[in-house]
């Protein structure tokens, strides 16, 4: 009779790990529309941004991140096909509310060093966001045992965490620098 009971136990566990995978993997799915999203306004918002810098190092970390997203968009795109989906957006209201921040920074700010450090801090926000992300998801792929997924997952967490190291990088060794020795008016 014991082994019957625990026989009994394991598929009834077995049955809710599939039922838990089946949730994980909807809310696996549902995090990768969100980021889709995210990262196509992103292509939009970082020109914004580009635009508005002054800084040369600024200027060229926002290029070069803008192209790693474009190539993020991509990315997504190929996880919804491991995934056996439609890659489709789901609009991402964190982000949104993240850019709106972002233009609203720019708005405020002086124009050059100031409106640059508004620029570091919106995108440093922004960053941080993508950071955890794309961590959660790569965790979830792998519970899910998602392996292609994790790798192309994994390769885009580095980028967006090389990003924010660059943008850190150049408020450090520049940009705060020159807003802190500009007086209050």
């Amino acid at each position: 009779m014991k082994s019957t009971k625990s026989s009994q136990n394991q598929k009834s566990s077995t049955s809710e790990n599939n039922e838990l995978r089946s949730k994980l993997g909807k809310l696996f799915e549902d995090s990768l529309k969100d980021i889709y999203w995210a990262e196509k306004a992103l292509t939009k918002a970082i020109p914004k941004m580009i635009k508005n810098a002054s800084s040369d190092e600024l200027i060229d970390a926002l290029e070069v991140h803008l192209n790693e997203t474009e190539e993020h968009v991509k990315r997504a795109e190929q996880v919804f096909s491991i995934i056996g989906s439609k890659a489709t957006a789901k609009k991402c209201d964190a982000m949104e509310g993240l850019i709106k921040e972002a233009e609203g920074l720019m708005e405020e700010a002086d124009e050059g060093v100031m409106r640059d450090a508004s620029i570091i801090a919106a995108a440093q926000k922004i960053e941080h966001y993508e950071i955890a992300s794309y961590g959660t998801l790569r965790a979830f792929a792998e519970t899910l045992e998602l392996t292609d997924a994790i790798s192309i997952l994994e390769a885009t967490l580095q980028e967006e965490k090389n990003a924010d190291e660059t943008l850190t990088e150049v408020a450090v060794t520049a940009v705060n620098l020159e807003a802190a020795s500009e007086s209050q008016d």
